[in-house]
């Protein structure tokens, strides 16, 4: 039986694995069995995840409390509707998308019923000071304790094809482009799904989009938001790599999980003129665990149970159900966050968001 030593890391692409334990790992071809092998006294349990999962995986000690539980797991990144759509799951444990409606379209696929969901985090879109002032003076963002996106206000100057050198009194970004958040490509990631759900909503009257009269209604505003964009990355760890390393100039807005934000912003990678908003409405991304076999099952228990996962996952910025844990780490690192989300929507059903990407991804065509 053949095998390779896996000797780099890469978040960025779908083939990368990151090793979460001491010690080098083997990887084995698609075609062995996923059950786990064990290796002394630690099982190794195999998973893809969401890219905004990784660092998590790979924080040592996350490393340490699964081995303490004997457990060693390698995680291989991609695009939530990718691990739902394109990847194949036979050699996994367990998938880890960034929602329920993707980890839906798994268990159907899988004919499996067992599910985690130990953390979320809601949508967000972050940008920078002169491009929120600009914003404020425009109706769009909300000054407060927590800055607002309004998304409704949003749409109109998008339908209307305003673009930010017509924005009245704009010295500061007067630049011959459309007012468009940048997100990843909704074909492939889950970020850019969950955001399609929060315009649908908008666009459909403030009503969950349901049916194929409403799924027409929203269609040529949502594709429009996507095509002119031009390239959009596959996973969510892309397109916010680009807005803390290139400035507004490129990427004035950028649809993001919280989580995201608020872990950057521990690794003191947010600056001062670095702004998050929370659209309104918007939608909670539910990070589900879908496992295939025992010891991927034994993955969600620990993520759901474990008291100091759950602290860990707080500190890399995912929400587990204890604000005052989530709350305390954000107040720390000096980031502006609603305690308690009130103004969240529900996603639509799970056939209809895949009626609504496919017509998206149709109009890519």
């Amino acid at each position: 039986m053949s095998r390779r030593k896996l000797v780099s890391l890469s978040v960025g692409a779908v083939g990368a694995v990151a090793i979460v334990a001491a010690g080098m790992a083997l990887w084995p071809s698609s075609a062995e069995s996923p059950a786990a092998a064990p290796v002394g006294a630690v099982t190794v349990v195999r998973g893809v995840v969401g890219s905004e999962k990784m660092s998590f995986f790979a924080d040592e000690r996350v490393v340490k409390v699964l081995t303490d539980n004997g457990i060693r797991v390698e995680v291989q990144p991609a695009g939530s509707r990718q691990i739902a759509t394109e990847v194949n799951l036979d050699s996994f444990d367990f998938a880890f998308p960034s929602s329920k409606p993707a980890a839906e379209r798994i268990q159907r696929l899988r004919n499996v019923t067992a599910g985690y969901t130990p953390f979320s985090s809601p949508i967000a879109i972050a940008t920078y000071r002169p491009i929120a002032d600009l914003l404020t003076a425009a109706g769009v963002i909300k000054p407060g304790p927590v800055a607002t996106f309004d998304m409704q206000r949003y749409l109109e100057l998008t339908a209307q094809g305003v673009q930010w050198d017509d924005l009245p009194g704009n010295t500061t970004y007067p630049v011959a482009k459309n007012i468009l958040v940048s997100t990843t490509d909704p074909r492939t990631s889950n970020s850019a799904a969950m955001y399609m759900a929060i315009a649908g909503y908008v666009t459909n009257d403030h009503t969950i989009v349901r049916g194929g009269t409403a799924e027409q209604h929203v269609l040529p505003t949502l594709s429009k938001l996507f095509l002119a964009q031009g390239y959009t990355d596959n996973s969510s760890e892309g397109p916010f790599t680009q807005y803390l390393t290139n400035g507004m100039g490129p990427t004035p807005m950028v649809c993001i999980y919280e989580a995201q934000f608020v872990e950057a912003a521990g690794q003191g990678r947010i600056t001062d003129d670095m702004v998050l908003t929370y659209p309104t409405p918007t939608v909670l991304s539910s990070h589900t665990l879908v496992p295939f076999t025992d010891t991927g099952d034994r993955i969600g228990k620990l993520l759901t149970e474990n008291p100091e996962l759950r602290r860990l996952a707080a500190e890399h910025g995912f929400r587990t159900g204890d604000n005052a844990q989530f709350t305390a780490v954000a107040a720390e690192r000096k980031v502006p966050v609603p305690a308690d989300l009130i103004d969240v929507v529900d996603v639509p059903a799970y056939e209809t968001l895949e009626n609504l990407l496919d017509g998206v991804a149709k109009s890519f065509n």
